[in-house]
């Protein structure tokens, strides 16, 4: 009988590896995609900020962007106080302002005149 009971269950080996595998698939889906999909969205948040844009930091400051770096950003928190955050620090663009795509060079003249 207890050989009878042994030998019956020649599916039962592969239903617990069914069952990890469906674990990690509905992990997979459920926690580390959605994961991936948000860090891509705030590096190309991250990577279109500009000056004149309100933003708020991971420390839930708000301020201005007044100038843009590689990995840096210099908001403006009060009128003529500037502080330097890493571009990871900014969690989301409140205010963005309108950016004209324009085909034409920038001259020296208008990049001072942006600058004061």
């Amino acid at each position: 009988m207890v050989y009878a009971a042994a030998g019956g269950g020649g599916a039962g080996g592969l239903t617990p590896i069914l069952m990890i595998a469906l674990l990690f698939g509905v992990m997979y889906f459920m926690m580390i995609r959605p994961q991936q999909k948000r860090r891509r969205e705030a590096e190309a948040m991250q990577s279109t900020l500009a000056p004149g844009d309100e933003v708020v930091t991971i420390g839930g400051l708000y301020g201005t962007v007044t100038g843009v770096d590689d990995d840096t950003v210099l908001l403006e928190v009060a009128p003529g106080v500037q502080t330097r955050y890493a571009r990871p620090a900014i969690a989301r663009v409140v205010k963005q302002v309108e950016r004209t795509e324009s085909t034409e060079p920038v001259t020296e003249e208008a990049a001072d005149a942006v600058k004061e």
